[in-house]
């Protein structure tokens, strides 16, 4: 067996390996610094959203046509809301999507036109297009309980809301929170009246 003659290194492949080995250890780095920024940014994004921002979907039409079926809405967790605010709640597992209508202690009645009534004043709603008595099985009038939130959909021919006793009235403790902002679809992006 023939023995081979090891030879030294150049300068230059000295200078071109070392050169190699370094750019090799900063792309790595670079990678490493990304993929850390990116978990920091995602997991700083869910925390928002989640205890903040929530971002919600809306599935059914009973908010049309304020809210149509896919449109994507941003909600900010806070209970101080005003009448005619639309709020998201939990019920059931679910997150619904309705009108504040009325507060603790207040009397609602609806006539037989769909016109609403608290306190005897008739509501002024400019956000209703067609107005309907809709699925009513409570008494009216009706006096909303404490702690609890009269609500009703746009849509009030579809719309199951505080009307029926399946949902109620909504306690305060089941609010996500108050609908702010459309973000998609982009042609309808902007504040939630």
């Amino acid at each position: 067996m023939k023995k081979r003659k090891l030879e030294n290194p150049g300068l230059d492949s000295l200078k071109a390996e070392l050169k190699r080995v370094r750019y090799r250890q900063r792309y790595h780095s670079a990678i490493r610094s990304t993929v850390y920024t990116l978990l920091t940014v995602a997991a700083i994004a869910v925390l928002v959203a989640t205890l903040l921002l929530p971002v919600l979907r809306i599935y059914g039409s009973s908010m049309t046509p304020s809210l149509y079926e896919g449109d994507i809405v941003v909600s900010v967790k806070e209970m101080s809301f005003d009448r005619g605010d639309i709020i998201s709640f939990y019920y059931n597992n679910k997150i619904l999507v309705k009108r504040v209508i009325a507060f603790e202690g207040e009397w609602v009645n609806i006539d037989e036109d769909g016109n609403v009534y608290v306190n005897g004043a008739l509501l002024d709603e400019p956000y209703v297009k067609e107005k309907a008595f809709g699925e009513c099985d409570i008494t009216l009038p009706y006096q909303v309980p404490d702690g609890r939130v009269f609500v009703m959909g746009d849509h009030r021919t579809t719309s199951v809301d505080s009307r029926s006793s399946t949902v109620g009235c909504v306690f305060e403790e089941q609010v996500v929170g108050r609908i702010l902002y459309r973000v998609w679809p982009l042609s309808q992006m902007g504040p939630v009246e």
